[in-house]
């Protein structure tokens, strides 16, 4: 401890840094965006495979910052990048047939279907699959946002193992 902070001279009030921090946060949502449309997102080709953030850390003035929430596209045929991560994500299945592979499991899918990826200590291998040759799947992903208070690896390692391929 400082001597400031030793309560002898000039004591910090961390009560008081609280209230100001709840503050400047409240300030930072003031016109907080409410409403995400589809429409607005950019498609974003990346590692995982094409997908539409709709919230993310990086994403400035949303109402909420407390989950991740993104959308993947997946090419008739194709698939996505296999993911080692903690797990603890819901997807929703908007369209198309396929199936999850979990840790080396297999797990068939279709348009309307919940796919609950466990939560594990040591994370869990996931890779996503669209079965139909000629129409395109969606899901749509949802997970704590964790990353600030924990780190991207959250005690698991958050490692990408193979790429989704270009098609994507």
């Amino acid at each position: 401890m400082t001597k400031a902070d030793s309560g002898s001279e000039n004591p910090r009030n961390l009560w008081d840094e609280i209230i100001a921090l709840r503050d400047d946060q409240r300030e930072d949502r003031k016109g907080a965006i409410q409403i995400v449309k589809r429409a607005s997102l950019p498609p974003e080709k990346n590692d995982l495979g094409l997908m539409r953030w709709y919230m993310h850390p990086s994403l400035p003035k949303l109402a909420l910052s407390t989950l991740l929430f993104y959308e993947l596209e997946i090419p008739p045929g194709s698939r996505s990048g296999r993911l080692k991560f903690q797990g603890g994500q819901v997807l929703f299945v908007v369209e198309g047939k396929g199936y999850t592979v979990i840790d080396g499991v297999k797990h068939h899918w279709e348009a309307g279907d919940v796919l609950n990826l466990p939560l594990r200590r040591h994370g869990i291998i996931i890779q996503h699959f669209n079965a139909d040759g000629e129409n395109r799947a969606r899901l749509v992903a949802t997970e704590p946002n964790l990353l600030n208070c924990t780190t991207v690896d959250r005690g698991s390692g958050f490692e990408l193992l193979e790429k989704a391929p270009d098609d994507n």
